[in-house]
């Protein structure tokens, strides 16, 4: 008997907290490392099986009470195998490979999800995570509800003839850094969607911040995701960053907080948050 199942017979006989949850009959043990996977999962009600998520899956608030085992790209085996799952769900973008040969070594399976990068793709995504829980209804209906909330953004949007020049700026927990992020990525997508021009000139995925970048960026709209902007507890300390005192967006006191994981992925909520974030940008 290897490793694995030893520790699978055991945890399974002492029941407790890593017993079946709620109503998951089909006794599925899922660690989902991917935002966008938690979320569609919660949606359609394949919560009960949850037992680990990864620390950038932060909603619903629901996700934050499950145990986290690790940022995505940064994740340890024996956090994830303690947890005796039947499986570990992803994008594919997640790591570092020495773990996922860890995870197939003792016997894990490993499923992957290509990510909805598109809101056709996302639909598509939506539907069939619905389907793995046997639930068709609930991912027609989200699905429904999303293209109402996004034609209701759309109507929104038409009605500012103004375009704001926006800088979104992340803090990247892996590498303990700040960035400004690019126009690769679903962030360029939402901003398009709300209205707005990214001014971030970087051909890469994300560039360090500095008072060069927002010098020549000039933005209306500083766009602050959740954790950096908390590291620095309130917007006149954010000013303290490279350059961004000194941006129109600063002098206009246009610096506002905003969820990662309303803008860097797509799932049942991007309707509600295109039209959230339009009203953002677009109040003087």
């Amino acid at each position: 008997m290897n490793k694995y199942w030893a520790l699978l017979v055991l945890l399974t006989s002492c029941g407790g907290r890593y017993g079946d949850k709620g109503n998951n009959k089909q006794g599925l043990r899922i660690v989902s490392v991917s935002k966008q996977l938690t979320e569609i999962i919660f949606a359609v009600g394949g919560d009960t099986a949850l037992v680990g998520v990864d620390i950038s899956s932060t909603w619903p608030p629901a996700a934050k009470k499950i145990t986290a085992v690790g940022y995505h790209r940064a994740l340890n085996s024996e956090g994830i195998i303690s947890l005796n799952p039947t499986a570990v769900w992803n994008d594919g973008n997640w790591g570092p490979p020495a773990t996922i040969e860890q995870l197939k070594k003792v016997g894990i399976p490993l499923r992957q999800f290509d990510g909805g990068s598109t809101l056709d793709s996302t639909r598509q995504l939506i539907r069939r995570l619905a389907a793995e829980f046997h639930n068709p209804h609930a991912g027609d209906s989200i699905c429904d509800r999303l293209d109402r909330d996004m034609a209701r953004a759309d109507s929104l949007r038409r009605t500012y003839p103004d375009t704001p020049k926006v800088l979104v700026i992340h803090f990247g927990q892996a590498a303990n850094q700040y960035f400004v992020l690019s126009h690769r990525g679903t962030q360029q997508q939402m901003l398009e969607w709300a209205g707005a021009v990214n001014v971030a000139d970087t051909a890469q995925k994300w560039k360090n911040l500095s008072a060069e970048v927002i010098a020549k960026a000039q933005p209306d709209v500083i766009l602050a995701t959740d954790y950096g902007f908390d590291l620095q507890g309130s917007v006149e300390k954010f000013k303290q960053l490279p350059g961004v005192s000194l941006s129109p967006a600063a002098k206009n006191n246009r610096i506002y907080r905003i969820e990662e994981h309303d803008l860097v992925y797509l799932g049942p909520r991007t309707g509600q948050n295109v039209y959230q974030l339009i009203g953002l940008i677009h109040k003087h």
